[in-house]
């Protein structure tokens, strides 16, 4: 129920961030629906591969090279999602900057809920 939960509320954060921030652009809800099914699947399995990988130049940049990873996985997954689309890298790195903060929230109150 819970993952069903940030699914949906990942879904509603990608539509509010194609509407205000420009550069990102995402059809309707069944689009948004698949985007944020496909941002989770990639954040879960091929995300922790490119962190070890890189993991030298993230311990260099003490971490900030997580960011650019974040950009660059929300500016692939618009590659092969039909009805979402990212303009450049910039809006990327906002759109995941977003994502990744609102995902946090939403697990922190979801864990807290719990206890």
């Amino acid at each position: 129920m819970r993952t069903l939960f940030r699914w949906l509320i990942n879904t509603l954060v990608l539509l509010a961030i194609a509407y205000y921030l420009p550069g990102i652009g995402v059809e309707g809800f069944y689009a948004a629906l698949v985007t944020a099914f496909f941002l989770g699947l990639i954040n879960a399995i091929i995300r922790p591969l490119i962190i070890v990988l890189t993991l030298p130049i993230t311990i260099v940049t003490l971490g900030l090279f997580t960011f650019i990873i974040n950009a660059l996985l929300f500016w692939f997954v618009s590659s092969f999602v039909k009805g979402f689309e990212v303009a450049g890298f910039w809006p990327a790195f906002f759109g995941a900057l977003i994502m990744s903060i609102t995902s946090w929230i939403t697990s922190t109150l979801l864990i807290q809920k719990t206890r």
